[in-house]
């Protein structure tokens, strides 16, 4: 397995910084959500018209880039043609920095339809995403967040697209503190169709003044009550070879620590467990 960690947990860092700092703590790879105020990185020159310098810059610093997490929600009808106009320049910057994921989000209003019927939303709008050109050459994964937490749910989506190029990005705590599922549970029902997975630990504390609302607050990987380290094992034990990607949500909660104290820590926790 390879480690990598996600932007969204440096949001103040520029390019340059990402690339020095990722390869200094030890990381193999970076998946970009954002580049300081840029949610959409493939609107951004360094990956569009000076995409190839930006490849060189990875390449010298012997890092990789692990995941493309875009904002597309392909169970929301609305949403549709932009959608897949973000896959097409997705698709761009993957083939460039020789990615092999692009992260998609369920998503949809279960108010509106059954979701069964978002469901069935969202297969349309895959089917004309991977029709793209070029767009089976990589990995569309779909993040265990929202309304899709659930593997008995997540499972309505595989169903509907049984492409090989279609699967899961196992969010491990999400699974645990919003699902209820444990490891086990979550791998025997969609275990192989995970391509990628986030790692970020929590503990319940319901009276912390950095308590979530459900009444979690996430800490440093490894300090909580979250079973990442059997959800890694159980992938082990299944012949996963992916990523391991910290997700470091410091975009959205500022009261965590910084890049410079946490990324460190992420990499000391997780190598003897992979």
């Amino acid at each position: 397995m390879k480690i990598s960690f996600t932007t969204l947990g440096c949001p103040d860092w520029d390019l340059d910084t990402i690339i020095s700092k990722g390869s200094g703590c030890g990381y193999d790879g970076v998946d970009f959500r954002g580049i300081q105020d840029i949610i959409d990185i493939t609107q951004l020159p360094a990956f569009t018209s000076d995409i190839a310098a930006t490849r060189q810059r990875f390449k010298a610093a012997g890092l990789e880039v692990s995941g493309i997490s875009s904002s597309i929600k392909v169970c929301v009808p609305d949403q549709r043609a932009a959608n897949v106009e973000e896959a097409k320049r997705s698709i761009g910057v993957a083939r460039e920095l020789g990615c092999d994921q692009i992260r998609v989000f369920g998503g949809g209003d279960l108010g509106a339809s059954s979701r069964e019927g978002l469901a069935d939303i969202g297969r349309g709008c895959l089917e004309e995403i991977l029709a793209l050109d070029g767009a089976r050459d990589f990995k569309w994964v779909f993040e265990t967040h929202d309304l899709w937490i659930k593997a008995q749910d997540c499972a309505l989506l595989l169903e509907r697209i049984p492409d090989p190029a279609f699967g899961v990005l196992w969010d491990m705590g999400h699974t645990a503190r919003v699902g209820g599922e444990s490891p086990e549970e979550t791998y025997a029902a969609v275990g192989d169709r995970v391509f990628y997975t986030h790692v970020k630990d929590a503990v319940y504390d319901q009276d912390h003044a950095e308590a979530m609302q459900d009444g979690w607050r996430y800490v440093d990987p490894g300090t909580g009550q979250l079973p990442l380290a059997k959800a890694i094992e159980v992938l082990k034990e299944n012949g996963y070879d992916g990523w391991i990607m910290f997700e470091h949500e410091k975009r959205w909660h500022r009261e965590l620590p910084e890049p410079e104290v946490i990324f460190p820590k992420f990499v000391e926790w997780i190598r003897p467990l992979i």
